[in-house]
């Protein structure tokens, strides 16, 4: 893409016309050859005129056409059929074709060129490395009789080491000879595929599919996988199972089973997420058969960006506990649930589904590979099951790339259904699988490079001595088998406490997910100062969370600071002089938002608002106030001699702004209360340079911020949105009252908050506005 100019059709549009004699050289031509030059016409007959022209009648043709093509396209409103002519528009160019594969002639790969030629063992620990040897990882090389596999990319150090794993790097990769290689990126942790295949070729019998940044719990797999299915060491009790009754239900929400119903993991349908009733009963299953083995995560678990870039404050890592105690639970026929490359146990018979798509971003290619993996476990008579928190996943602070999942968004729900309803008529396993890769192509899940890697998968495995495992015999389409009463199995979930909001418990949340996605995208940029009068240890944490849901940061100001909470310092009395630091420390911002713990922000009700301009409550009769001073020295008056002085040193632009603003009451004091006020990004600039013209004053915040704002800008720029907030005055008597709220306004004042009861309360009233807002637990 860099040498596009080098291109011939490139080159061709900037190739110079044929010259032509400019008009000052005809103007100069003598009379008489003009008169001679016209005196001797061409036959201009039609066919002579056409056999002259035929370039540029076809030029003309071909734009014709373009015109009335992209017309045509421009203006359809049936959007089927635009997608239809797409389709046919990009098969005709490129048909795929399914690989023809000789399986019996297969030559067998082996290990000739690593330092682990001979090295045998049947469990392996495989995990992609980017960066050195995480904490995590080395406490991974210590669970006994399990081998770690580490897997390097172009961007792995080029000293990597760790003591008891295998590293293999790039060359190392290079020389296994392994079909794969072909088609994988460089910089990519799809290339754990390779890891796969050595492992297997080494005598793997389980692998754990694993990441850098995770721990084992206690250090012991075993605790709560079944690392064993057959034999003496094998746990052959029945398995809960998720009931199979209702046939529209396709696909479930494994964290509400183990304790979490506000919490959806990663490739979960956005329209499912708000199915969160527990299970009216289960059946039962025998084990055995539970190929792959889903781990739960404490910690961070496997969220989607959806889920994290709502629920997530800045200050805070994802801390969420699962439990423990909750048993395992299967998947029937007919009923999937998010796979991951985080924490899962591979069996033997599974191996074949280890294999990570690679024409698909890296968020989406394990779930992908998870529900294709399901689907063709059952041509095999095997399940999922998923376990109790099986390792701790630490929460680093990143942000999720929300654009590498957007397939995931737009196409996980249309892939369950296609996979539930496809069907093979292939008589060998690996036929079958080729069989889905192909079709799943066809559909546009990925594309014609995953048909070729898939072919050059299976022909692998094969290579390093994988058995094909046999079909099943299965009828998928028969009824389904009733559910006696006797059949059916009660277990009720824990409700385990979280730092985070919960969800609406009856009835479907994508409409307030929506919602929510989109107030947080218009404030996402915005940052939130609030000011906490109380004792910041009972309301700090939840202020947070409250609007870190919507806002991308949240400081959080208090007389006395407190490190543990993320609490800074700042007078009150003096608010405005502190509000520069957090200007320069968020510099990108869109603007700020400042607001005091007594004043309740309805941030649904500010989406139209200008966020290019002040809003403040100068519409608010009781908030803004004009005071005539005494002179009698009272605090209005030396108020008002401040203002005076800082205004007389005002630049001109400053001053004429002040000055036009209060021309009619040039002997009063405008006094607000500034409970809620927004500075905009292009106003930062002037209200610093304001803040330095005041210095060293004793200019109290409810006078200053007036002042600024009329001399950054006039009154009737002001954006009105505050202007219908609910104001009343506060008094001794003041009790908080439910009467007083309202979710139509854009703010409420006062509403004070002195416990965690008080917030309950509060939350429950803006539920109103926000159902995603039904308890802080």
């Amino acid at each position: 893409r860099t040498q596009i100019s080098h291109f011939p059709f490139f080159e061709d549009r900037a190739a110079p016309s044929p010259a032509k004699p400019p008009k000052s050289q005809i103007r100069q031509l003598p009379t008489h050859q003009q008169i001679r030059r016209f005196s001797e016409p061409k036959n201009l007959d039609f066919s002579t005129w056409f056999s002259e022209n035929l370039t540029r009648i076809a030029v003309f043709s071909l734009f014709i056409v373009t015109v009335v093509a992209l017309f045509f396209l421009y203006n359809t409103t049936d959007t089927a059929s635009l997608l239809c002519f797409q389709s046919q528009s990009t098969q005709s160019l490129q048909s795929l074709s399914r690989p023809q594969i000789k399986w019996n002639s297969i030559r067998v790969v082996s290990d000739k060129t690593s330092p682990y030629a001979n090295f045998l063992t049947e469990k392996w620990i495989v995990v992609s490395v980017t960066k050195y040897p995480s904490e995590e990882l080395k406490s991974l090389v210590k669970i006994r009789g399990w081998q770690v596999l580490a897997i390097g990319n172009s961007a792995t150090p080029k000293d990597w080491t760790l003591k008891g794993s295998i590293f293999l790097s790039l060359d190392a990769q290079a020389e296994l000879g392994f079909r794969v290689l072909d088609h994988l990126p460089y910089d990519s942790f799809v290339r754990k595929s390779v890891g796969y295949l050595f492992a297997i070729q080494h005598g793997a019998k389980k692998i754990y599919d694993a990441d850098d940044r995770g721990e084992v719990i206690d250090g012991d797999l075993g605790k709560h996988f079944d690392v064993e299915l057959v034999g003496k060491d094998s746990k052959q009790e029945p398995i809960l199972q998720y009931s199979h009754e209702n046939p529209n239900r396709t696909v479930v929400n494994p964290y509400i089973h183990f304790g979490q119903r506000s919490v959806w993991p990663r490739g979960l349908p956005l329209e499912n997420v708000g199915e969160i009733n527990h299970e009216e009963y289960y059946t039962e299953v025998f084990g055995g058969k539970q190929f792959i083995q889903q781990g739960i995560s404490n910690g961070l678990p496997d969220v989607d960006s959806v889920f994290y870039f709502t629920r997530k404050t800045t200050l805070e890592a994802f801390d969420i506990k699962f439990d423990e105690h909750a048993p395992k639970v299967a998947l029937p026929q007919g009923v999937m649930v998010p796979v991951n490359s985080f924490n899962t146990l591979y069996h033997s018979s599974a191996f074949w589904g280890l294999m990570l798509p690679v024409s698909v971003s890296s968020m989406a290619s394990d779930v992908l590979r998870g529900y294709w993996g399901q689907r063709l476990l059952w041509e095999l008579g095997g399940y999922v099951a998923v376990y109790p928190p099986t390792a701790h996943r630490f929460d680093r602070i990143e942000a999720y790339p929300f654009a590498e999942e957007k397939d995931l968004h737009v196409n996980v729900g249309r892939l369950i259904n296609f996979l539930l309803a496809w069907r093979s008529e292939k008589h060998s396993f690996f036929e079958t699988i080729l069989d889905l890769s192909f079709a799943m192509a066809e559909e546009g899940f990925w594309t014609e490079q995953d048909v070729k890697f898939t072919a050059a998968w299976l022909q692998d495995l094969i290579a390093v001595g994988y058995q094909q495992p046999r079909l099943m015999s299965l009828e998928l389409d028969r009824p389904r088998a009733s559910i006696g009463h006797g059949d059916r199995k009660e277990f009720v979930p824990r409700k385990l406490p979280s730092v985070h909001l919960g969800v609406e418990e009856t009835g479907t949340v994508s409409t307030e997910i929506g919602n929510l996605i989109r107030w947080r995208k218009n404030f996402g940029n915005v940052v939130l100062v609030m000011f906490c009068s109380g004792p910041v240890e009972r309301t700090a944490l939840e202020w947070r969370l409250l609007y870190g849901r919507v806002f991308k940061t949240v400081v959080i100001l208090s007389s006395q600071k407190n490190s543990d909470l993320y609490v800074e310092e700042a007078k009150l009395d003096h608010i405005y002089k502190h509000l520069p630091k957090i200007f320069d420390r968020y510099s990108s911002a869109e603007g700020f938002l400042f607001v005091e713990d007594d004043t309740v922000l309805n941030y649904w009700n500010l989406l139209q608002a200008d966020k290019s301009k002040i809003w403040t409550t100068d519409k608010v009769s009781k908030s803004w106030t004009s005071v005539k001073p005494t002179g009698n020295s009272d605090w209005f008056s030396v108020q008002a001699e401040l203002v005076k002085k800082t205004v007389s040193t005002m630049p001109a632009h400053f001053q004429v702004n002040y000055k036009d603003a209060t021309k009619n009451n040039h002997e009063t004091l405008k006094v607000c209360s500034s409970e809620v006020f927004y500075v905009p990004k292009r106003l930062v600039t002037d209200f610093n340079d304001l803040v330095d013209l005041v210095g060293d004053m004793d200019l109290h915040y409810k006078v200053a911020v007036p002042m600024f704002f009329l001399s950054m800008d006039s009154p009737q720029n002001f954006d009105p949105v505050l202007g219908s907030m609910v104001y009343k005055r506060k008094s001794a008597s003041f009790n908080t009252s439910s009467s007083l709220y309202s979710a139509k306004a854009p703010a409420v004042h006062p509403w004070s908050i002195s416990s965690e009861q008080d917030f309950i309360k509060l939350v429950q009233q803006m539920a109103e506005g926000d159902p995603l807002l039904m308890e802080l637990v």
